[in-house]
């Protein structure tokens, strides 16, 4: 049973505020002091960039927790992004929406009016950076109840961006679309502050080629097409485009010749194209890692992929030489991975933790499906082998090469994995993986941030980002669980409510 569903997928997807100059006492409780951490130490960022602040709708504004122009957190522990060390005692100064100061609790001046918010015993971490965050979630997916039933995901334009900012994410990349337009629209309801949800990157529509098991995809003919589907949803507003695992190798060469003359990046769920020839072609990023590449499959032809996707990686050795020179060839040619553990972890027995918070935001028939599927899982043979673990070797083995890892959590699979929340499961495996929780949540911030070309604007905690700022009660720099406690979202400098954004959503996973 759980071969036939991890087969399947492979198939199928991709608070009271104070007044002006008073102090507000976040949390009474008090947090410890790490004497050896090296303090963070940045003076005034010079020439902040002006941004016009949207005005909020009464919805939008019905989340926010703190909005004011200046705002002092003050007495918190800072993880900034880069991977260095947390600091102790520090005061991030946000105005106008950036970050103006950031540094030891004395060496910051809070100016006179500003919003005071004490953060003892709380962690800052950047806003974390989706990079494989759909906006759709799986309504039949032929692995549930009545199997056979058509592989159709729906958009989840109300439930989702609420989600995945109340779990900390500020950015995210949809990588892939079945509704560009529904995304856009979302994107820009989202930028003018009419609804509350994160900053948003497009991808247009899925690359596919003939023979898709999703009815929502559209099918290529040829190279011609994929160059003019490029270019059109380059002109309607997509940034970047995903090719999916049907693909021909001329037709995604088109894509990539016709993306790339428009400075517009090309990522891959691959299958019948491996992640070697897709390098050579010109790809920038791939998908879910070496779970998906079928190069090392011995029925694997050219431009097919094949009827038993997903059953050589059971002997495929992440130690071979013929695994060592592709992540070789990845790395030489800048071509990215993107993480997606946790989507795998959902076809592993009992696995992830079952969560209240989960189950509440489902709908009454998503739930059920959800629990019946993975009960099959659970109560099915053991698998022959543990893909998880496998495809965590391979991501700890690339980025040990040099290469470039990011982060995302792909709500599709059965259900198992919910905007958001995904997400910081995500880095929770990355830990598990072998990486430490600082390497993670560099990982899945300042990376994501990097490739996007945003560096300069998310992704790290230094003077002149935006203030896209997480506050979790907690040290996940020591226990990587704390940053599912999630307290505060600064996004642009306004602090949402992550409990009123998820309490606005129960139930409606599934629906929409």
């Amino acid at each position: 049973m759980t071969t036939r569903l991890f087969l399947a997928f492979l198939l199928l997807i991709p608070g009271v505020l104070p007044a002006a100059g008073q102090r507000s006492q976040f949390s009474p409780s008090p947090h410890a002091t790490d004497p050896e951490a090296a303090p963070v130490l940045a003076g005034p960022a010079a020439a902040l960039p002006a941004q016009e602040k949207p005005a909020l709708s009464p919805v939008t504004r019905s989340f926010v927790a703190i909005d004011a122009p200046v705002i002092a957190l003050q007495h918190v522990r800072v993880i900034d992004g880069t991977g260095a060390p947390a600091t102790e005692n520090q005061t991030v100064l946000i105005d106008q929406g950036n970050i103006r100061e950031l540094g030891p609790d004395a060496s910051i001046k809070i100016p006179e009016g500003a919003k005071i918010v004490d953060l003892s015993g709380r962690s800052v971490i950047p806003g974390l950076v989706g990079m494989h965050d759909h906006m759709f979630y799986p309504a039949a997916s032929g692995m549930g109840p009545v199997p056979g039933a058509p592989a159709l995901l729906d958009e989840m334009g109300f439930s989702f961006p609420r989600l995945y900012l109340a779990g900390g994410v500020t950015t995210i990349r949809t990588a892939g679309s079945l509704e560009p337009y529904t995304d856009l629209a979302l994107k820009k309801l989202i930028d003018s502050g009419q609804q509350p949800g994160p900053k948003m990157h497009i991808t247009g529509p899925y690359l596919e080629g003939v023979g898709s098991f999703v009815p929502q995809f559209h099918e290529l003919s040829g190279p011609e097409e994929a160059t003019r589907m490029v270019n059109y949803w380059i002109d309607t507003g997509a940034t970047s485009f995903k090719a999916f695992m049907h693909i021909t190798r001329a037709e995604l060469a088109a894509a990539i010749k016709a993306a790339h003359a428009r400075g517009i990046k090309v990522t891959g769920h691959l299958c019948s194209v491996g992640f070697t020839e897709a390098a050579d072609l010109g790809i920038d990023n791939l998908e879910h890692g070496i779970i998906v590449d079928e190069e090392f499959n011995p029925h694997k032809q050219l431009d097919q992929c094949p009827p038993d996707a997903g059953t050589a990686i059971e002997n495929v050795d992440i130690e071979s030489a013929p695994v060592q020179a592709m992540i070789r060839k990845l790395v030489e040619r800048h071509v990215a991975i993107t993480s997606t553990l946790v989507i795998f972890e959902t076809f592993q027995p009992n696995r992830p933790p079952l969560q209240q918070r989960v189950l509440k935001a489902l709908s009454q028939p998503s739930r059920v499906d959800y629990l019946a599927v993975r009960a099959q899982i659970a109560e099915g043979p053991p698998p022959t082998v543990n893909q998880l673990k496998k495809e965590m070797q391979f991501e700890y083995a690339f980025v040990k090469a040099g290469g470039v890892l990011l982060s995302g959590e792909d709500p599709s699979g059965y259900g198992g994995v919910l905007a958001g929340y995904g997400d910081q499961r995500q880095v929770e495996l990355l830990v598990e993986a072998g990486f430490t929780p600082l390497e993670a949540i560099h990982i899945a911030t300042q990376n994501g941030a990097d490739f996007l070309g945003e560096s300069d604007r998310i992704g790290t905690l230094k003077p002149g980002r935006r203030a896209d700022i997480v506050v979790l009660k907690g040290d996940p720099s020591r226990k990587i669980e704390d940053i599912e406690n999630v307290e505060l979202v600064f996004k642009d400098g306004i602090a949402y409510d992550p409990k009123k954004l998820a309490d606005s959503i129960a139930g409606a996973v599934g629906f929409h």
